[in-house]
């Protein structure tokens, strides 16, 4: 597997990054502005195995080929509600397809929810668009990050109301779109 501009997308955002964002929710008809500041660390390989374990997964034999980081986040919404959180976050390459790379995203804590979770990504090598897509209770989001440059992400955030097994995603309540900058 070609991991090569996969582990420097994720090198690129190591680091203090800010962030606008707007939420656009569709069955209220609102938009709503935040404001994000948010570290990210890289964390060792103890913290790894924790996420993995958090999530009863497997642990593989040498964990330092996966991208494993340390999240920290406090938004202040226009409204003046305000969110922190932290948690701590893996990234399991399984396939090579192309130009993608597929695997498991796992996290300690969800957004969502206050659990540990696995979500699936695709990584685009061509583009470095980062694509995850995380099955909670009652929706599903799909996350993109796409680095223009190391300093430089476009983020867009769709959730669905969770369809019937089988069925498609079609009924959007959340659209984000969001410009992260490094500190």
């Amino acid at each position: 597997m070609e991991l090569d501009r996969f582990q420097a997308f994720f090198d690129c955002c190591v680091g203090n990054w800010s962030t606008e964002r707007t939420y656009h929710y569709i069955k209220r008809q609102e938009v709503e502005r935040s404001h994000t500041d948010f570290v990210i660390d890289a964390i060792p390989n103890d913290l790894k195995t924790k996420v993995l374990e958090d999530n009863d997964y497997p642990v593989p034999m040498t964990l330092d080929p996966l991208p494993g980081y340390h999240l920290e986040f406090d938004t202040v919404s226009e409204t003046g509600e305000e969110v922190s959180q932290q948690l701590n976050l893996l990234f399991v390459p399984k396939t090579q397809t192309g130009k993608y790379i597929e695997g498991d995203y796992l996290r300690d804590r969800a957004y969502e929810e206050d659990r540990p979770i696995i979500s699936s990504f695709r990584f685009d090598n061509e583009s470095r668009e980062l694509l995850m897509t995380t099955n909670y209770s009652r929706v599903i989001a799909v996350d993109s990050i796409t680095l223009i440059n190391p300093t430089l992400r476009v983020r867009q955030i769709l959730s669905y109301e969770r369809p019937a097994e089988g069925q498609p995603l079609e009924s959007v309540v959340l659209v984000g779109f969001g410009v992260e900058q490094k500190n």
